[in-house]
């Protein structure tokens, strides 16, 4: 059995649940067993370390801590989330080459009884250990519903390949790592140039219109190559390309109707697993049109009327109009 340590971060809990229930679909054929790091918190995502970087370095860190502690014979911490995984190996990486930080980022741990010696554990991405631990003969191995005939652009996102701390990845503009992966369900892959820009991040929040035109560079170019949806491994790339697509349409006119899916959606299909146990059917841009190539029928779900809001975190899109070289909201 293949065992990790898990951080799973805040999104595989809420907007990212389908990346969550499709990762726990693809472990028993491919014999992983992933061990939850207790009591783990909040990476801080992308903006706390341009707030206040001791804090934001510890915030991280103690997650470090708390694996260390419970390693249990590996040493290696798994992060599904591009953007956790990135501030894991970040912390990591920079308490070691800056050791005045680890020293002020160690002194905040002790407070809470914590300690974390830099280099102790090995930060890796759920999409390297597929690729290179469990390796892509044992994936064709569990298919049992080839992909052929699904047409998928993968999309890898600009946080996972750069900066590359340990040199994991086959190119840092445009890594093979997902190509080789979904070629190995059946899936008709196609060349996607774009495969490590900006989906717009949180620009969605500060500069609408500016998130908007990277978002329909994205889905163009996918749409323009053929392709019936796009795969991605990062859960802010899918939530702005799914949630923000409506949007993107309404402020530049277009109709693009791009599903994406992550990765382990389309593993656990490929492994033989229904749709609605692997969270296909709850994405805003439906991928029931595009998997009726391969011939699985996605469960009717009710369209929103609404753009969908929440009581907490980050607020939901708004639709918007380009009108005279300004951008209204449509109530």
């Amino acid at each position: 059995m293949n065992k990790y340590i898990l951080y799973p971060g805040c999104s595989m809990e809420s907007s990212a649940r389908a990346y969550m229930e499709s990762m726990n679909a693809i472990l028993e054929p491919l014999d992983i067993h992933f061990e939850e790091i207790d009591d783990w918190n909040c990476c801080g995502a992308t903006e706390y370390l341009g707030i206040n970087l001791i804090p934001a370095y510890s915030l991280i860190a103690r997650n470090l801590a708390l694996a260390a502690k419970q390693k249990n014979g590996t040493r290696t911490v798994v992060a599904p989330c591009s953007a956790c995984y990135l501030n894991l190996a970040k912390a990591d990486h920079y308490m070691q080459e800056r050791p005045s930080l680890g020293a002020k980022v160690n002194e905040a741990l002790a407070a809470g009884g914590l300690q974390y010696t830099p280099g102790t554990l090995d930060v890796r991405h759920l999409i390297d250990i597929l690729v290179n631990d469990i390796g892509l003969d044992a994936i064709r191995n569990a298919v049992v519903r080839p992909l052929k005939g699904l047409k998928v652009v993968p999309y890898m996102g600009c946080m996972l390949p750069r900066p590359d701390y340990k040199n994991r990845w086959s190119d840092h503009e445009h890594p093979t790592e997902l190509d080789d992966l979904l070629r190995a369900l059946g899936a008709d892959v196609i060349d996607y140039p774009l495969t490590t820009e900006c989906c717009g991040g949180h620009m969605t929040q500060i500069g609408p219109e500016t998130a908007f035109e990277l978002i329909m560079r994205l889905v163009a170019d996918a749409d323009d190559r053929g392709a019936h949806l796009m795969a991605t491994v990062c859960p802010m790339c899918q939530m702005n390309i799914d949630a923000y697509q409506n949007e993107m349409n309404h402020f530049f006119g277009t109709d693009y109707h791009m599903p994406i899916l992550f990765f382990t959606q389309l593993m656990g299909l490929a492994f033989g697993r229904e749709p609605d146990e692997l969270g296909i059917g709850t994405e805003l841009v439906s991928s029931r049109n595009a998997l009726a190539n391969i011939g699985v029928e996605v469960p009717v779900t009710q369209e929103p009327s609404a753009p969908r809001k929440k009581d907490e975190g980050l607020p939901m899109p708004r639709r918007w109009t380009k009108q005279e070289g300004k951008k209204e909201a449509v109530k």
